[in-house]
């Protein structure tokens, strides 16, 4: 199956998909990796557009094919973004479950923000502005939604589990 992660930066997305990841022996597909590695290839240096997102719907789809579960780990800010990863799951023939990461605790959510340290050399975050001024289109209710405000990482894939589990049932 392809679980397809988003959520504002700050929310907790990475730290639950790589956790969930972890637990399920998925594929975690990040673009935030993918995106920093064309910056450093210095064929894209600052705006890379699509091309992020358009490199991991190949490394999912190829992952997809051979069987594995992908946890698609990106802000998936947009309509275009997400239906072109349902997309993704439905040429390779399996499910797609959509996975909203929010933490609705804006103090909280905004001290993650600016005390986070990136784990991708070289990979800048944007700043609590930045996050709170980006287009983020509403998700129309067809999303699992986990809100990390007040729980634990661990706490959170538990709950996605049982969630996940009672989804493909």
């Amino acid at each position: 199956m392809l679980v397809i992660f988003g959520g504002l930066p700050g929310s907790g997305k990475t730290t639950t998909a790589l956790s969930l990841a972890k637990r399920l022996q998925a594929v975690h597909v990040r673009v935030d990796t993918i995106e920093q590695a064309f910056r450093d290839s210095d064929m894209l240096k600052a705006e890379v557009g699509p091309a992020g997102y358009m490199a991991a719907y190949g490394i999912a789809e190829d992952n997809l094919r051979l069987g594995r579960t992908v946890i698609a780990d990106s802000v998936n800010p947009i309509g275009i973004t997400r239906n072109a990863w349902l997309q993704v799951a439905k040429r390779a023939g399996t499910r797609a479950i959509e996975v909203e990461v929010v933490c609705s605790d804006k103090v909280e959510h905004r001290r993650r923000a600016e005390t986070r340290v990136t784990d991708v050399e070289g990979l800048v975050k944007p700043s609590w502005d930045e996050i709170v001024n980006r287009t983020y289109e509403d998700w129309g209710g067809r999303q699992i939604v986990v809100d990390t405000a007040y729980k634990s990482a661990d706490d959170a894939v538990a709950e996605l589990v049982a969630l996940l589990e009672r989804e493909v049932l």
